[in-house]
């Protein structure tokens, strides 16, 4: 990553669009799935459509809270964490993901009006993430901007592979 990334004020709103029009990108690509569907994985390793969304959900709420810690606090610690090992410990297959995809909606809602509200010089504060150095909010929007993008993309996959393998011939 690189140490410092500005953006002009169109890239930005770019960014802010994509941000806030992520959950119905994700809420689409889920409702997209067959319920026969949604918990299989297509290989050993990979998470299921269930699982994207519950991860979304989780890495929602912290994304919430990484991008309040960087317009606030004077030199934020950003705290990187496993996604991998989170899916696991919090059993994403038990989480029921409606409760997931109203969470990212909510929370999405929620801090794109504070992001909105923003007076332009509130952007380009810098802090430090635990495994990337240097991290600021333009990285946030932009890592954030895209996330739900490249889920629902995960998601739209992982049905075409069913489609393809087990789920050949349903429907």
């Amino acid at each position: 990553m690189s140490p410092q990334v500005f953006f002009d004020a169109a890239t930005r709103a770019d960014h802010l669009r994509r941000y806030a029009e992520g959950p119905a990108l994700l809420r689409r690509a889920w409702e997209a799935v067959p319920a026969e569907a949604r918990a299989w994985r297509p290989a050993e390793g990979k998470w299921s459509a269930h699982e994207v969304v519950v991860h979304c959900a989780d890495s929602e709420t912290y994304a919430a809270i990484r991008i309040r810690l960087l317009l606030a606090e004077a030199e934020p610690l950003v705290v990187g964490y496993d996604e991998n090992l989170w899916a696991r410990c919090f059993d994403y297959h038990a989480s029921d993901p409606e409760l997931a995809l109203h969470l990212v909606e909510t929370v999405r809602a929620h801090t794109s009006a504070t992001l909105a509200a923003l007076p332009d010089q509130a952007w380009g504060r810098m802090g430090r993430h635990t495994h990337s150095g240097p991290y600021g909010t333009d990285h946030w929007l932009r890592s954030y901007g895209e996330h739900l993008e490249v889920h629902a993309a995960q998601i739209r996959r992982n049905l075409t592979a069913w489609a393809e393998g087990p789920g050949k011939g349903r429907g």
